[in-house]
């Protein structure tokens, strides 16, 4: 069992929690579908496998005339998805964490696909972006494996997008993806078995030439001096390793952890292995089953991309981007609380960063995130009954509203939106980034509506009534600073369900200031409020930072 969190960053548990906690973490990748079931022990913190299901299903041949998930690929990935379901229940874990990457990301039909699993099997699938992806596959590795504060370079091939991630075991340096698998590049490029010549040098260009940008951020990361270890993780990578143990030790080992291979050796197995047939590759010991198929791409993109690093040899982790889902519900729930606190404030970090990016006023955004927060606070159970993760959306939203600035004035609310929706804002999934998008593009003009393109990407009932409730209060909050100076020092409520008014008390940062602008603004915005929440909205301004409601 390996600690979650080397020594130097050691963790305690922030509440009491029941002892040998289980939880599944399913992968729905573009070569495969995955689940490992672990054991937390949340006293230490760390976990230990317990199971781990495989089932090959290639969500990433898809249509080739409309990019779709075929019909009958997503109905084996939902027949496997169910089998996994059964295992986790048969382990008696409390909850599933389900993930899709870049095949349901990049698929028209993906949200559908997602939907349909919800609706067949009542299982939530969080979508989440190629840097995201990097993120948790971070956390995975750091899981499994000794940095020593030392820098190391993560590489994650998978079917559809390799992850280049730079880091020291604090906050990761770098986090990249870019759109070359393993599954993607053979379904692209190679034509002929054995590969062609052509085919395959120009299997290597565009490999390289793809991977040039991330490589390129990566070594831009590095400070001075340092010569950063390279750690590869997943299916590829492990076939190539396995391969290799067998021919070089002759026998693989009971754990791939910690096993390293040169360059020098991979080049060696990259050209036997175009020399060969699918049908012969098959039949290499250690070649799992359709691995052979795919292979020879994903050698290709790891050895362009260790060429492109300098990098002479490879470390291979057995934790990914499963363990790294697994570690961030552990720091979503608290079960890890570390130092250095990297993790557990990356939304935090990832909003405001953002914020920067596209020069919003954060003084203002924070101003509006308290009213809206405070709004959110005082009417919960009596208007809405969110909960504390929507909270956090409310208040990144506030914080972003006005990030549309960047781009122009004019339909600010629609830019916020757009910025938003792809900006990639670590820490959340895509559906959080979508509510988060959405609650900026309705903090003015027009209230939600069915017939908005960005309205209907929510695909759930509650997801829209969330953002319908959420971003009425935030319009109430971005009144409440109209002039943006801070005039207004607090707001407090009363609610009287006998004549539906709700009562909004002012109280102004400065005697003698009227906030007639905010009034002002504050009746004309209030009408969504109000038809929202089927209530009258009566706002008076106090003379006293004091006073309470009688």
């Amino acid at each position: 069992m390996l600690s979650l969190v080397s020594a130097n960053c050691s963790s305690i548990p922030t509440q009491p929690v029941k002892q040998h906690r289980i939880i599944a973490a399913i992968d729905i990748g573009t070569n495969s579908v995955h689940m490992v079931v672990v054991q937390i022990e949340p006293t230490l913190p760390s976990f230990s496998m317990i199971a781990k299901e495989k089932e090959t299903v290639r969500l990433g041949d898809r249509d080739l005339a409309t990019g779709n998930l075929k019909p009958e690929i997503m109905k084996k990935a939902i027949a496997a998805l169910g089998r996994f379901q059964e295992v986790a229940k048969m382990f008696n874990a409390e909850t599933i964490v389900a993930v899709a990457t870049s095949a349901v990301r990049e698929a028209p039909n993906g949200k559908d696909f997602l939907h349909r699993i919800e609706t067949e099997l009542g299982l939530s699938v969080d979508l989440i972006s190629g840097q995201e992806e990097a993120r948790r596959i971070y956390l995975g590795v750091l899981s499994g494996m000794e940095f020593h504060n030392q820098p190391h370079i993560m590489i994650d091939i998978g079917g559809g997008s390799t992850e280049l991630i730079l880091g020291d075991s604090h906050e990761p340096r770098s986090l990249t993806s870019t759109k070359v698998g393993a599954v993607r590049l053979t379904g692209e490029l190679i034509t002929t078995d054995p590969i062609s010549n052509i085919e395959f040098q120009y299997l290597q260009a565009y490999a390289r030439g793809m991977l040039e940008r991330s490589v390129d951020e990566v070594l831009a990361n590095l400070n001075f001096g340092e010569s950063p270890r390279l750690v590869g993780t997943s299916g590829t990578i492990e076939t190539l390793a396995t391969i290799h143990a067998r021919e070089k030790l002759g026998y693989v080992p009971s754990t791939l952890n910690g096993y390293q291979f040169p360059l020098q050796d991979l080049r060696e197995l990259v050209n036997r292995l175009r020399r060969l047939s699918n049908v012969e590759r098959a039949v290499i010991p250690g070649m799992p089953d359709k691995r052979s198929e795919v292979i020879l791409a994903g050698a290709v993109i790891l050895q362009e991309a260790m060429t492109l690093l300098g990098a002479e040899s490879l470390t291979v982790c057995e934790r990914s981007l499963r363990e790294g889902v697994i570690v961030d519900w552990m720091l979503a729930h608290g079960l890890i609380e570390d130092r250095l606190r990297y993790q557990g404030s990356v939304r935090q970090r990832s909003v405001l960063k953002t914020a920067k990016k596209y020069q919003t006023n954060l003084e203002y955004g924070d101003r509006v995130a308290v009213f809206a927060l405070s709004l959110f606070d005082q009417t919960y159970g009596t208007f809405h009954n969110c909960h504390e993760g929507d909270r956090q959306l409310l208040w990144a939203a506030a914080i972003l509203h006005n990030c549309g600035h960047y781009i122009s004035h004019s339909a600010h609310h629609k830019h916020s939106y757009y910025l938003i929706r792809n900006g990639e804002l670590l820490g959340y999934t895509e559906t959080e980034i979508e509510i988060i998008a959405n609650l900026a593009r309705y903090h003015r003009k027009s209230p939600p509506k069915k017939k908005h393109e960005n309205y209907r990407n929510l695909l759930t009932k509650e997801h829209r009534q969330m953002v319908s409730q959420l971003s009425a209060i935030l319009r109430l909050a971005v009144a409440l600073d109209r002039r943006q100076i801070g005039a207004i020092a607090r707001i407090q409520s009363n609610y009287h369900p006998d004549r539906q008014e709700f009562k909004l008390l002012i109280f102004p940062s400065q005697l003698g200031d009227d906030c007639a602008l905010e009034l002002w603004s504050l009746d004309y915005k209030k009408g969504v409020f109000e038809e929202e929440f089927g209530v009258k909205l009566v706002a008076s301004l106090e003379n006293s930072t004091i006073t309470n409601i009688s």
